[in-house]
């Protein structure tokens, strides 16, 4: 009896040793992720880095005997210029120079009907018109918490005696430092 019970241990004994050759190994590590964030803006909802329309200075239309003409730049769906940048970066909006800049008096900027006529203009921060904003001046945003800032742009055409009728235009610089 007792060689039987060897025999049997020895056989479990056996079958253990086997089946632990047979069973799963288990390995373990990780996965490294990487994300890298660089600061960008969005003006009007677009991205990108050159190009942008920062939107429109339209005066409208009015007669050539005008006094005064008002308009505000607006961007995309007749809203207020708009800058989203990432947040942590205090953006900084410079107005530099017009293609017609000096070529009218009355204002430091001027429309131009392509035929040598010019009505003056200027820029302002604040629509009563009190805050010029001059060539290569400076908006400076509130510090970005990464939510869109309207940014108010206002102009005024005071009117220029002898004008021919006929569309005005200029295209005037900026740029948007973040």
């Amino acid at each position: 009896m007792h060689v039987l019970v060897s025999r049997i241990g020895v056989c479990a004994l056996g079958l253990a040793m086997a089946s632990s050759l047979n069973a799963a190994t288990t390995v373990t590590g990780q996965i490294s992720s990487t994300l890298i964030l660089t600061n960008s803006c969005l003006v009007n909802g677009v991205g990108g880095t050159t190009g942008l329309n920062f939107g429109a200075l339209n005066f409208g239309t009015t007669n050539s005997l005008y006094t005064e003409a008002d308009a505000q730049v607006l961007g995309g769906g007749g809203a207020a210029l708009s800058i989203q940048c990432s947040a942590g970066t205090t953006p900084v909006f410079t107005v530099t120079s017009g293609v017609n800049d000096g070529k009218s008096t009355g204002g430091t900027r001027a429309l131009a009907d392509g035929a040598g006529h010019f009505a003056p203009y200027d820029i302002y921060t604040d629509s009563a018109h009190t805050q010029i904003l001059a060539n290569s001046g400076t908006i400076n945003l509130a510090a970005s918490t990464g939510a869109a800032q309207a940014v108010n742009i206002y102009g005024k055409s005071p009117g220029k005696a002898g004008l021919p009728a006929g569309t005005y235009t200029d295209t005037i610089s900026v740029t948007l430092t973040f």
